[in-house]
């Protein structure tokens, strides 16, 4: 059953999640002895499944962590990382708020729960509502390292289980505030420019601001693989960060590497 060998799983990262969709779908057009299956779950979620065997790539959208490095390690599983695409990590509220800008110590007081209202950041007076996603993903983990400081969030934060879910919820809640990966943004939500200098220059999120460097929360989005599955997955990744590969990324509104 020579054919069932051409049939690759991609699991993980809600973030990189459409790159992944629309790369297998471009990709079996034209390798059509090819299948990839791609599903979500969370960063978490693609390298448990790799370090178990049931997926042949993890889509992540955070670094494989120490703990699932000698996971691996224990079991004699060496893999590959492959950076596929950056992302802009845009922080939003709802239309309706007035608070457009925010510096990464307001966004720290907000996430763990010492700036309650948003009138303490210049807004109307208004309780803060804060989304987080679900701690299996990698949106969660790298807010929190590299915004919150490695602080922890509040205790009893409304999590959400994937980007859209989030999105829906602060296009609903007056109050709310969340963070989702750049592709996702819509008109039915607002973008908040953010300082990392402490208020000196504040800079949205967007493709241009991300490869200028501007804007200060952007992350690369990995592939992992297990070495002993190269000979499987290198034609997709290839294609992946092919020409074509990337100006799929850039369709799907992150930022290509190339």
């Amino acid at each position: 059953m020579a054919w069932a060998a051409q049939a690759q799983k991609i699991k993980g990262s809600e973030t990189v999640l459409p790159i992944s969709e629309k790369a297998a779908q471009a990709f079996m057009k034209t390798n059509n002895s090819h299948k990839v299956t791609v599903t979500g779950g969370g960063s978490g979620v693609g390298i448990s499944a790799l370090i178990d065997g049931t997926t042949d790539i993890a889509q992540t959208s955070r670094k494989i962590k120490f703990s699932e490095r000698q996971k691996l390690q224990k079991s004699g599983k060496a893999f590959k990382e492959i950076t596929i695409a950056l992302d802009a990590l845009a922080v939003i509220v709802q239309p309706s708020n007035k608070v457009n800008k925010l510096t990464k110590e307001q966004l720290e007081g907000i996430f763990t729960g010492k700036i309650k209202n948003w009138k303490e950041v210049g807004g109307a007076d208004m309780k803060i509502v804060p989304y987080a996603r679900e701690t299996s993903s990698g949106t969660y983990e790298f807010f929190k390292e590299h915004v919150l400081g490695n602080k922890n969030y509040l205790s009893g934060i409304m999590s959400m289980p994937a980007n859209g879910s989030i999105i829906q919820s602060v296009s609903q809640t007056k109050g709310a505030i969340a963070n989702v990966g750049l592709a996702y943004l819509n008109k039915s939500v607002q973008a908040v420019s953010i300082s990392f200098n402490n208020g000196k220059s504040f800079t949205a999120p967007s493709v241009a601001n991300a490869k200028n460097k501007t804007y200060p929360i952007v992350r690369p989005l990995y592939y992992y693989y297990l070495s002993t599955a190269e000979s499987l997955v290198k034609k997709f990744i290839d294609f992946s960060l092919s020409s074509t590969g990337q100006k799929i990324v850039e369709q799907v509104g992150y930022i290509s590497i190339k």
